[in-house]
């Protein structure tokens, strides 16, 4: 979940200006939550309520209405300020920008075999398709939801029965998680991020982004460098980021750092779903899943 903060503050001041190089400043002043943080905190939220249908609804709209100006597309927005609450066929890449804390909710030591355990599938679905129900948007979330709890597991050192775990070999920990999204969900993840970074452009769907964002976690060495390969490929900056740094949490953790500075760009009430996050991390996941999210300090 905090990755994917992080990522969405730092692609912040890029979202509009993008650059296409990954040495820029990591913070500075005019850097902000957007409406990725926002939405991330609600599906949080939606999660530690129950992770219903109405759950996630509720929670949207009650966080998208305390927080009206930081983003949102047309569509969105207008599904926040209404009575209503019909989904309405987005393919856009919120869905997947949210998503993060949907791949948390189960412990990877629960399953047999590397794969998203149907709790998690089913939080992200769901939390995907309260708006965004076409199918490429609910194939988004699902994706990434699987991309982040595979990154906890293999990197974690969880192995199914007679196998070995691989979690020494980054190397060999990516080349498992590609080759399950590209069989999976149909994504090409052959190019490079030198390949992509010069004719690729702002989009915000799912097709157009999502596996973008998996590839600049898969040639990452660390946090930080995950977050700048998102970055400097331009686009959807800071979506991408969110979608790229939530992976890189699972698979490395957060540098305190980046963590206390991120931290200090959220005001009280997102502070506050942060630290219960911690909490339900602490008793429904363990002290494993704990450091793994690295919320324990704030």
């Amino acid at each position: 979940m905090l990755g994917a903060i992080v990522g969405d503050i730092v692609g912040s001041i890029y979202e509009r200006r993008n650059i296409k190089t990954k040495d820029f400043p990591l913070f500075g002043s005019r850097c902000s939550f957007t409406d990725d943080t926002v939405m991330t905190c609600a599906v949080a939220e939606a999660v530690m309520n129950g992770g219903k249908r109405e759950d996630f609804i509720k929670a949207m709209k009650k966080y998208g209405r305390l927080y009206p100006n930081v983003g949102y597309g047309g569509k969105f927005r207008a599904w926040l300020f209404s009575d209503g609450s019909a989904p309405y066929g987005s393919f856009g890449n919120g869905s997947a920008m949210r998503v993060s804390p949907c791949a948390w909710a189960a412990e990877c030591d629960s399953v047999s075999k590397a794969e998203l355990p149907d709790r998690c599938r089913d939080l992200a679905r769901l939390s995907a398709e309260v708006t965004h129900n076409h199918p490429e948007g609910v194939k988004g979330a699902v994706a990434t939801a699987d991309a982040i709890f595979l990154c906890r597991y293999y990197f974690g050192g969880c192995h199914g029965e007679n196998e070995q775990p691989v979690n020494n070999d980054p190397a060999e920990c990516k080349r498992l998680i590609r080759e399950h999204i590209e069989r999976e969900y149909g994504y090409d993840l052959s190019k490079t991020l030198d390949e992509i970074r010069p004719s690729y452009r702002f989009d915000v769907s799912c097709q157009g982004s999502v596996p973008q964002a998996i590839t600049a976690f898969l040639e990452s060495t660390d946090f930080e460098d995950a977050i700048r390969n998102a970055i400097s490929i331009g686009g959807d900056s800071d979506t991408v980021a969110a979608i790229t740094g939530s992976m890189a949490e699972a698979a490395y953790g957060i540098p305190d750092r980046i963590k206390e500075k991120a931290y200090s760009y959220l005001d009280e009430p997102l502070r506050a779903v942060v630290r219960r996050w911690d909490g339900y991390i602490a008793r429904f996941g363990g002290n494993k899943a704990v450091r793994a999210c690295g919320f324990s300090a704030f």
